[in-house]
C-alpha cells in the first residue's frame, strides 16, 4: 500500500508540473470530435515517434504554443530530435558547432546565418530553448542551389500518394492562392514541383531523426492530405506521422487534413496581396 501511495504521489506531482498553455483556444480531435484540454492533447502527441505541427509563419500565437509544447512534451519524455522547415543543409553545420559549445552566443542568429525571410522575433524562442536541449535540432528544407535546380528541371516523384494527381492540383491551387494569381501559368508546374521536393525532403529527414521527432512547418507542409506525411509513407513507412496543425478560429481543417487542431484566436486580416501586386508591379 505504502508503494501504491508513493506512485500516486509522484504522478500527482509530475501533472502540477505541466505548464499553462500559453494560448487559449479550442483544442480538437479530428478524429473522434472530442475537444482536448491541453494537458489531454500533451498526453496523446508524448505516444508517437513522429509529430508534425503545422503553422501560420507570422502568427505569434503559433510559434507560443510550439514553445510550450517544445518544453513540455520534453517533459513528459526524452525528445529526440527537433526539425525546422527554417534551417537549411548549409545552416546545420552552424547548428551544431552552437551546440557542441554549450553556451549560446549573444548574437545567436547570425552564429546561425538566419535567413531574414524568417521573422526572428518568432522563431528566436523556440530555436534558443531548443539548442540549449541534448538533442539534435536538424535542417529539414532544401538550399537556394537545390530549389534552382528542381525549378529548372524537376525531377520525376515516385510515391502513389504524393503523385495523387488530386493533391498536386490542391498544391497548384494553393501556390496560385497564395501568390494572389499573380504567377505565370507557365511557373506553376515548376512551383508545384519544388513544393513537393520540399516536402519529400522534409519526409526523409523526419525518417532518418532520432525518435521522438518534432518536425515545425508551414501548414501546407505538415497536412496529411498533401504534404510531408504523404511523402513518409510513399518512402516505406507504415505509421503516418501523427499531426497538429494550428489554425486561427474561422479556418476550415478536417480529419483528412490533421489528426488534431489547435484553434487560436483569430489575427487583423493583411492584405498580403496589396504587397505581393506592388512587388510585382500590378
Amino acid at each position: 500500500m505504502r508503494g501504491i501511495l508513493l506512485l500516486a504521489v509522484l504522478w500527482l506531482g509530475g501533472c502540477q508540473h505541466v505548464a499553462a498553455p500559453p494560448v487559449a483556444g479550442e483544442i480538437r480531435d479530428l478524429r473522434s470530435g472530442e475537444i482536448l484540454t491541453a494537458e489531454q492533447l500533451l498526453t496523446q502527441l508524448s505516444k508517437p515517434s513522429q509529430v508534425i505541427v503545422g503553422e501560420q509563419h507570422d502568427n505569434a500565437d503559433h510559434h507560443a504554443v510550439q514553445l510550450w509544447l517544445l518544453q513540455t512534451l520534453g517533459e513528459q519524455r526524452p525528445q529526440g530530435s527537433l526539425l525546422l522547415e527554417m534551417l537549411v543543409p548549409e545552416q546545420q553545420s552552424r547548428v551544431e558547432q552552437v551546440q557542441r559549445a554549450g553556451t549560446l552566443p549573444a548574437d545567436l542568429a547570425n552564429a546561425l546565418a538566419w535567413q531574414d525571410g524568417w521573422d526572428w522575433n518568432l522563431y528566436g524562442p523556440i530555436v534558443r530553448f531548443a539548442l540549449a536541449q541534448p538533442y539534435p535540432v536538424m535542417a529539414a528544407n532544401l538550399d537556394n542551389a537545390e530549389i534552382r535546380a528542381f525549378y529548372r528541371n524537376p525531377p520525376a516523384l515516385t510515391g502513389a500518394r504524393s503523385n495523387a494527381e488530386s493533391v498536386k492540383a490542391e498544391l497548384l491551387g494553393d501556390i496560385s492562392e497564395s501568390h494572389c494569381g499573380l504567377l505565370p501559368e507557365s511557373q506553376m508546374p515548376a512551383m508545384v514541383a519544388v513544393q513537393q521536393q520540399r516536402d519529400r525532403r522534409m519526409a526523409s529527414r523526419l525518417l532518418a531523426a532520432p525518435a521522438p521527432a518534432l518536425l515545425l512547418a508551414g501548414t501546407f507542409h505538415a497536412r496529411k492530405d498533401v504534404g510531408v506525411p504523404l511523402h513518409v509513407v510513399d518512402l516505406g513507412a507504415v505509421v503516418a506521422p501523427t499531426v497538429l496543425l494550428l489554425a486561427q478560429q474561422g479556418s476550415e481543417v478536417t480529419s483528412a487534413m490533421a489528426d488534431y487542431v489547435w484553434y487560436t484566436p483569430a489575427m487583423p486580416a493583411k492584405d498580403y496581396c496589396a504587397e505581393m501586386r506592388r512587388q510585382f508591379g500590378k
